[in-house]
């Protein structure tokens, strides 16, 4: 039987919630990664330090006993955001400060209306050596949903990063050839992670067939050749600069199941074989490691983790769903197999 040991990879994007649903699905990463990026997007957000240190608390209270998962704390960026806060969240542990362009996603009615009126936060975040994640979709009506990140590139991206050539970015959960391109060719302040649907899936698995709600998410699944163009560059020449990402993001089965379905694809039950697949069809499972365990950690500062992972090819069947509360949750691959097994105990 095939077996793969990894130093223990961590999640540099995750979803928790809050609550009953934090509960139960922290377990699922905790199980696997050593530590994971916290997205501040709760309602109210996450945008003082005092709020972020209370959430970390709820999270270490959730845990497994026994448990060693570290949370690594963000704060959501707002139009009120002020560089003392930034020196705030520098004092107190904070990572990283999340752009969510206001109306972007779930949870983004508080984010950022205009990012040039905040050249000066991101200024600060800089000087103080903290990560600045984007999500990189612009948010005009006239914008075809699926052209959202490269219009943001162009009119966003670029001009921010002449303004504050020094920010070290998270360009995360990139969709495009457009966004792995930018990211290859911009210098070592500049990464991004990238999840297991976009390294998997393409456009025609969300609509052929019939739309299919557990496979959306924001941003949207692109084109073939852009999902392509994803698997090149995180196991090509310029592979240190992508790391893994999940953006689970769990809803219950009826928020994604109705008329106007909720965004987000919960894949922490499985990530790592998820991921495991994907750089074994690439014929890149020696870089599977870096991508997991290495980048992010070098990119955020971090040390690598002392534990370490065994992954087996051997295949596990997902559930059709799992317990969040008094609701359902919906796994990627709900029903479907796997072909790798995490090796616990």
């Amino acid at each position: 039987m095939q077996t793969l040991q990894l130093i223990q990879p961590d999640d540099m994007h995750l979803h928790l919630r809050d609550g009953e649903a934090l509960r139960a699905v922290l377990p699922y990463t905790a199980r696997q990664m050593a530590r994971a990026v916290i997205m501040p997007n709760l309602k109210p957000p996450v945008a003082q330090v005092a709020d972020a240190l209370a959430y970390k608390q709820r999270i270490l209270d959730a845990l497994p006993a026994g448990s060693t998962f570290e949370p690594l704390m963000t704060l959501y960026l707002t139009d009120n955001t002020t560089p003392d806060t930034v020196r705030e969240a520098k004092a107190a542990g904070i990572v990283a400060f999340k752009l969510y362009p206001a109306g972007a996603t779930t949870n983004s009615d508080s984010g950022v209306t205009d990012l040039f009126k905040l050249l000066p936060v991101l200024r600060e975040i800089a000087a103080q050596d903290l990560r600045f994640l984007v999500h990189g979709e612009v948010t005009d009506a006239d914008i075809d949903i699926f052209d959202r990140e490269a219009v943001f590139i162009e009119r966003i991206l670029k001009p921010v990063l002449a303004e504050v050539p020094d920010l070290k970015v998270v360009f995360e959960h990139i969709t495009t050839a457009e966004a792995a391109r930018l990211v290859c060719e911009a210098g070592d302040n500049i990464a991004a992670s990238v999840t297991p649907q976009h390294l998997m899936l393409n456009r025609n698995d969300l609509l052929v067939g019939g739309v299919r709600p557990h496979h959306y998410c924001l941003p949207v699944l692109k084109r073939e050749s852009h999902r392509q163009a994803l698997v090149a560059a995180v196991t090509g020449p310029q592979a240190h600069k992508f790391f893994l990402g999940t953006d689970s993001a769990p809803h219950p089965q009826h928020a994604k199941e109705n008329a106007c379905g909720c965004a987000g694809m919960f894949s922490a039950a499985t990530a790592i074989e998820l991921y495991a697949e994907v750089f074994e069809q690439a014929g890149a499972l020696d870089k599977l490691e870096a991508f997991g365990s290495q980048n992010g950690a070098r990119f955020y500062g971090l040390p690598e983790n002392h534990g370490r992972l065994t992954l087996v090819k051997q295949a596990q069947t997902v559930p059709d769903s799992v317990p969040m509360g008094a609701d359902r949750l919906v796994p990627m691959r709900a029903g479907g197999e796997v072909a790798w097994s995490v090796q616990y105990g």
